[in-house]
């Protein structure tokens, strides 16, 4: 008797070695590198890098995917980074728009935002476009008002990302648009088109209480989680693994079924997103492999 409950004990032993070790190898590659996107590393580059040495900078990281965060400054080169990625083999996985509804209307956008579909036409870019909806722009603003406004200019985003075999996604950046139930009214308002959430911890402090209920509601849309490390009173940009709260909130996604792309910030201003990227990462595998 005591013979067989040894064999038992030692099998379940083995068992449990055996689940514990491949529960690490998936943790694993839901945080390798092919499933995390680097994101803004271009307008909060202190090195100020020209694409070339943008490209270079992510292959040393072992990257092959990123995000465009662009700024005006970065207009003049947009076109031949997207082009000198295309020839790399780099995938742009999504590019930035940031609108201004006092100073950006539909079928009439500011310069600076229409150069971004007419580089995307150019280079026959086929992406994500991540639009920000500038929260100044909801102050003193009826929630019809609001709603009508983000609606009409969201509605004709997804129509010009259509013809360029392009899908918008949400940004919460603060503001009326920025909260969950607003955005999926948006989505829920325009069934004709396939639009997504982009879902950033460092814009998220000041709904924390509601997490839980916020990832629930937005698991369906979400395209892309933006991580960071967290503390409730901030501030705003932590290294991940640096706050005390950003491991309990991805391990909230974890078990609700989401497996990524996860953004990788480089962003921290008058920082090298080189460094800042890569204490991410290591952040994030020492928060879940070690």
């Amino acid at each position: 008797m005591q013979k067989w409950c040894f064999v038992l004990a030692a099998f379940f032993m083995m068992t449990s070695c055996l689940t514990n070790k491949k529960v690490i190898k998936e943790q694993k590659d839901l945080f390798d590198k092919e499933n995390l996107i680097p994101w803004s590393i271009v307008g909060f580059d202190i090195k100020e890098r020209n694409p070339k040495e943008r490209l270079e900078m992510l292959s040393r990281l072992g990257y092959t995917d990123y995000g465009y965060g662009h700024r005006t400054r970065h207009i003049p080169t947009m076109e031949k980074e997207w082009r000198l990625a295309k020839e790399k083999g780099v995938t742009v996985h999504n590019v930035w728009l940031y609108i201004n509804l006092d100073k950006d209307q539909p079928d009439s956008l500011r310069a600076q935002n229409e150069v971004v579909f007419e580089n995307i036409k150019k280079v026959g870019l086929q992406t994500q476009i991540w639009v920000g909806l500038d929260p100044k722009c909801f102050e003193n603003k009826t929630d019809k008002e609001a709603f009508s406004k983000a609606l009409n200019m969201i509605a004709y985003l997804a129509e010009r990302a259509k013809k360029s075999n392009c899908k918008i996604a949400l940004y919460n950046h603060g503001g009326w648009y920025g909260k969950t139930e607003n955005q999926l009214r948006i989505i829920k308002a325009l069934p004709d088109y396939t639009i997504g959430v982009v879902y950033n911890f460092h814009h998220a402090h000041d709904d924390l209480h509601l997490y839980s209920e916020t990832i629930k509601n937005l698991l369906t849309y979400l395209w892309c989680v933006n991580l960071n490390g967290m503390k409730k009173d901030g501030p705003k940009i932590i290294t991940i693994g640096q706050g005390d709260l950003e491991r309990e909130m991805i391990q909230q996604l974890l078990d609700m079924g989401y497996t990524g792309p996860w953004g990788v910030l480089g962003h921290i201003k008058g920082g090298d997103p080189e460094i800042i990227l890569e204490a991410n990462y290591r952040g994030l595998q020492k928060l879940f492999l070690e």
